[in-house]
C-alpha cells in the first residue's frame, strides 16, 4: 500500500454529524487503499473522545487543539496583511512541522486536502500528486453572507470572499484535481476560475441508508397525538439560524392559524441565543443537542429545509429522504440534489407555499412521497459508488 497525506479541518468523526459525514466516509474509503497519515483539528472538547477511533483508521495521525474564540481573534490579523481570515484561523506551526516531518519520513507522493483552508499545509509539495476536495465554494458563501449583513460585517465578509477566492483559484491552478460536492457547485467554480476548468470535477455526498432508515426510527420523542414538523442541523451555523428565524417569523403564524396543534421542532447542537429565543414562541420547541436525531425525523409529519443561503448538498435533506419522511425544501436547499419535486419531495419558496405544502402533507393518508424519496437515495446516493472517482484522481499520471 502507498502512503497518503490527508489534511482535514475538523476531526472526521462521528460519522453522522453534519459537516463530518463527508470527511469520515472519505477517510474510511482511503484507508482501504492507502496508509493514511492524517492531520486534523479538534475544535470541540466533546470530540477528543473520538480520537482513539480515528487513530485506528490511520497509519499515523496528528490532532491539533483549536479554540474557536481564540482562532477568530487571531485570524483578524489577516486584515492587516490583506489575506484570507480562514487561512489564519487554521494556521498552526506545530501542524506544519508534523506534516513536513511525516512527508519526509515516508516519502509521501500523494496528498488529499479536505477544505481550502487546509491546502496551506501542502504548499511545500508541488511535486506530489495533490487533490483538493473543496466541498463547497466557500468564498461564495462569504459573498452571500455579505449581501445579508449590514456594515461593518458586510465589509468584513466581502473582504473574506475576495481573499479566499484568490486563494481557491491559486490552489486549483497548482493542484492536479479540484473536487466539489455537486455539479452546480463545480460549475460555479468553473465560472470563477476558468483557467482551471479541465481539472474541476465533483462527487456527491452519500447517505448511510442502514443508519438513516425507517427501520431505525426508535421511539417517538413527541407526545401521544402530537403533530410535529422538524428542522435539523447545527444551530450555531448562520444559514441554519437564518432559516429557522425566517420560518418562525413568516411561516409559523400562518400555520398556527390553520393548525393550532402543530409544533415546530428545531433540533440541533449549540443553539445561539437568537435560536433559543424562538423557543419562547407558541408551538416552537428548541431541543439543543439530542442523543439521536433519527426519531425526531422519522416521527415528524414533515421535515423542512427553508434555507435562504446554501452551498453544496444539504445532508439534512438527504437524511430525511432516507428516513422516508416527506421533505419541504427551498430552491437553495434543493440545489445539487437529484430529486423530482412533487414526487420525491416538495419545493417551496414563499411562506404561503410552505403552508400549502405542509397542509397537503398533513391531509395525506399515505406516504408515497417519503417512500419515493427513500428509493431515490438508495439508487443515487451510495457512498462507495460516489467515492470511486477519488482513487482515479489520485492515481492519474
Amino acid at each position: 500500500m502507498e502512503d497518503l497525506l490527508l489534511l482535514i479541518h475538523r476531526i472526521p468523526y462521528p460519522p453522522n454529524k453534519g459537516d463530518k459525514i463527508r470527511s469520515y466516509h472519505l477517510l474510511k474509503h482511503l484507508a482501504r487503499d492507502y496508509r493514511v497519515h492524517l492531520a486534523t483539528f479538534v475544535d470541540d472538547a466533546d470530540d477528543w473522545q473520538h480520537v482513539p477511533t480515528v487513530e485506528k483508521m490511520c497509519a499515523s495521525s496528528h490532532f491539533a487543539s483549536l479554540n474557536p474564540a481564540l482562532a477568530r481573534v487571531r485570524s483578524l490579523g489577516a486584515l492587516v496583511k490583506n489575506r484570507s481570515l480562514s487561512l489564519d484561523y487554521y494556521r498552526d506551526a506545530t501542524m506544519q512541522r508534523w506534516v513536513d516531518q511525516t512527508v519526509a519520513a515516508h516519502g509521501i507522493k500523494r496528498v488529499l486536502v479536505f477544505s481550502s483552508a487546509m491546502a496551506q499545509y501542502a504548499d511545500n509539495y508541488p511535486n506530489a500528486r495533490r487533490v483538493v476536495d473543496f466541498c463547497d465554494v466557500d468564498s461564495d458563501k462569504w459573498r452571500q453572507y455579505a449581501d445579508k449583513k449590514s456594515w461593518p460585517m458586510s465589509w468584513l465578509y466581502r473582504h473574506e470572499a475576495r481573499q479566499l477566492l484568490s486563494y481557491e483559484r491559486q490552489v486549483a491552478r497548482d493542484y492536479d484535481a479540484s473536487l466539489f460536492v455537486s455539479a452546480p457547485e463545480a460549475d460555479l467554480f468553473r465560472q470563477l476560475a476558468p483557467e482551471s476548468d479541465a481539472r474541476i470535477g465533483f462527487f456527491s455526498n452519500g447517505v448511510d441508508t442502514d443508519y438513516f432508515s425507517p427501520n431505525a426510527a426508535g421511539a417517538s420523542p413527541f407526545k401521544d397525538g402530537e403533530r410535529a414538523i422538524v428542522f435539523t442541523g447545527a444551530m450555531d451555523y448562520w444559514p441554519n439560524v437564518d432559516a429557522v428565524q425566517w420560518f418562525a417569523q413568516d411561516v409559523m403564524p400562518l400555520l398556527r392559524a390553520r393548525f393550532p396543534d402543530l409544533n415546530f421542532y428545531i433540533v440541533g447542537a449549540r443553539p445561539t441565543p437568537a435560536v433559543l429565543e424562538l423557543g419562547k414562541q407558541a408551538n416552537i420547541v428548541v431541543t439543543g443537542t439530542v442523543p439521536d436525531v433519527r426519531p425526531y425525523i422519522a416521527h415528524a409529519r414533515a421535515a423542512v429545509a427553508p434555507l435562504r443561503i446554501a452551498r453544496g448538498i444539504q445532508n439534512k435533506v438527504l437524511e430525511a429522504m432516507a428516513m422516508a419522511t416527506p421533505v419541504v425544501v427551498s430552491p437553495q436547499a434543493l440545489e445539487g440534489i437529484e430529486a423530482e419535486p412533487g414526487k420525491e419531495l416538495v419545493l417551496a419558496q414563499y411562506a404561503g407555499c410552505y403552508v400549502d405544502a405542509i397542509a397537503a402533507l398533513l391531509a395525506r393518508q399515505d406516504n408515497t412521497l417519503g417512500l419515493a424519496a427513500r428509493a431515490r437515495v438508495e439508487t443515487k446516493y451510495s457512498w462507495p459508488s460516489n467515492l470511486a472517482c477519488i482513487g482515479e484522481r489520485l492515481e492519474c499520471s
